[in-house]
């Protein structure tokens, strides 16, 4: 094909003028060759293999004629698409039905069509990133005032992950057999992970007997009333799986977590600093007040200093900036799951996040966009989404005061978005500030009862979970420290079946 190649003149447009845009006619004449002569090689390519794929804007409508004629079950070869293609038109001396005539003559064996096919997508792949950066050059010179460098940036790191995700073979329909196959390899990383989890392990095992630990792509709402624990509980979730992360080298040199994860955790409402003082004091048993007083002992500093050693080593990455939108938030989980991984990413909380400037002043749509946002980011990432929520007030206004998925704010979209609501109900927290001032009152002693039985407890509330029962799972809860632990006694931890 070599003496065809030649005629053949074309340059991409966007390419720097004196250099030619990657590419290969000869291996788009090789392909094309090859469904000509056999159409059963279009299949092999058809499900990555795209008319915009080839340099050549003749390949391109040859590609697509050839794929229209076939998907009608019908035989495309040099004589039912020549009529297709304008007949005056001339590839160098050669007319386009001679052309056709010589991309079949001159075909090759169609079992190395997938090749050819990977060759034409990888090298379309090549032309698209000088696309994105010569688009990053002029936009940067032109500095238009609608867009400020951190969203030409956003909008960079969103189309090169776009390009890294899609700029697979893979794709498309795949075959129950296939499903089948993934559904059994993840039952059978269930049956032999040591918590029998087919999901990431929260480190309460109270609870990822309910859940089956932390599902991938899931967006998991964990919603209360201030005071509750939410942000203790999704602290002390992310610590224990970013403490627990175990890397495995796969065949393909990919790393993936054997156990545990890397943690990303977008802090809206407190800052970095505050997060550490929490994690330390749940690890060192030392009160967060006392360490934010001074008010420790030697032996309690050797403790933090010794902690805080550890605590560097574990792949938890905070992000603290205030009013986060869900387009910078999304960059970042990208840009962090390209560099370093990603297997868990928390946000708290979704109510301080702001949408799209096409929302307004409607909170309502400004939430759906956030949370349907969120659901998306986990599905592209691949990871589970832990998402706080606060309750409407009305809670407050019951004399039950366990939530219901009615109590969450804006809850439509919320509520519709979400694979798993949770919420957290601390009793101990109603039942102390119903104390009786007078302790000769005779109902101190009832009160008194009532208090001890529901001290130092918390339950967290499975409201919806689309791949598994709801019920209550009962955890102890130490408020000196912010952490939440599985109960000594197992007899306490109840599941509505």
């Amino acid at each position: 094909m070599n003496d065809i190649a030649p005629s053949l003149s074309f340059q991409a447009s966007g390419a720097p003028q004196g250099r030619e845009a990657p590419n290969n006619l000869e291996v788009e004449q090789a392909l094309l060759g090859a469904i000509l002569v056999n159409n059963s090689a279009f299949y092999r390519v058809s499900d990555f293999l795209k008319p915009e794929h080839f340099y050549e804007p003749l390949h391109r409508k040859i590609y697509e004629l050839a794929g229209d004629t076939i998907r009608m079950d019908k035989i495309a070869n040099t004589i039912t698409l020549k009529t297709h293609l304008p007949s005056d038109m001339k590839v160098g001396d050669l007319t386009v039905a001679q052309y056709l005539a010589r991309l079949a003559a001159e075909a090759v064996t169609i079992i190395n069509a997938e090749d050819y096919g990977r060759t034409i997508y990888d090298l379309a792949l090549r032309r698209q990133l000088i696309e994105i950066g010569e688009d990053i050059v002029n936009t940067a010179y032109e500095a238009p005032i609608d867009l400020p460098p951190s969203e030409q940036i956003e909008d960079t790191e969103r189309k090169l992950f776009a390009l890294a995700e899609t700029g697979r073979y893979e794709g498309g329909f795949q075959s129950f057999e296939n499903a089948v196959t993934i559904a059994i390899d993840m039952a059978s990383k269930a049956f032999e992970s040591d918590g029998h989890l087919s999901g990431i392990s929260t480190g309460l095992n109270t609870l990822d007997a309910k859940m089956g630990g932390l599902q991938r792509s899931d967006l998991i709402i964990l919603a209360g009333r201030p005071g509750m624990g939410k942000t203790s509980l999704a602290t002390n979730i992310a610590w224990n799986v970013a403490s627990a992360y175990e890397p495995e080298v796969l065949p393909d040199g990919t790393i993936e977590a054997k156990q545990g994860g890397v943690v990303a955790f977008y802090s809206l409402e407190m800052s970095g600093e505050q997060l550490a003082t929490r994690i330390i004091s749940e690890q060192t048993e030392v009160s967060s007040s006392k360490i934010r007083r001074g008010d420790i002992t030697e032996a309690d500093f050797d403790k933090l200093v010794a902690c805080s050693q550890t605590m560097q080593k574990v792949p938890l990455y905070i992000d603290q900036t205030g009013g986060i939108s869900i387009a910078q938030l999304s960059a970042r989980a990208r840009r962090l799951k390209r560099q370093r991984g990603l297997d868990l990413l928390v946000v708290d909380y979704v109510q301080l996040m702001t949408g799209s400037k096409k929302a307004g002043d409607n909170r309502v749509q400004e939430v759906t966009e956030i949370t349907t946002g969120l659901k998306a980011l986990g599905k592209e990432l691949n990871v589970p989404i832990i998402a706080l929520s606060q309750l409407s007030r009305q809670v407050e206004n019951r004399d039950d005061k366990r939530p219901q998925l009615s109590d969450l704010r804006e809850s439509g979209s919320i509520e519709q978005d979400a694979d798993v609501v949770l919420f957290v109900y601390r009793e101990e927290y109603y039942v102390q500030n119903l104390e009786p001032r007078d302790p000769d009152d005779p109902a101190y002693d009832e009160w008194k009862m009532k208090y001890e039985k529901v001290r130092g407890t918390a339950d967290v509330i499975i409201a919806k979970q689309r791949h598994g029962p709801t019920g209550t799972a009962n955890l102890a809860f130490q408020a000196a420290y912010t952490r939440f632990a599985d109960l000594a006694d197992p007899s306490y931890s109840s599941f509505d079946e």
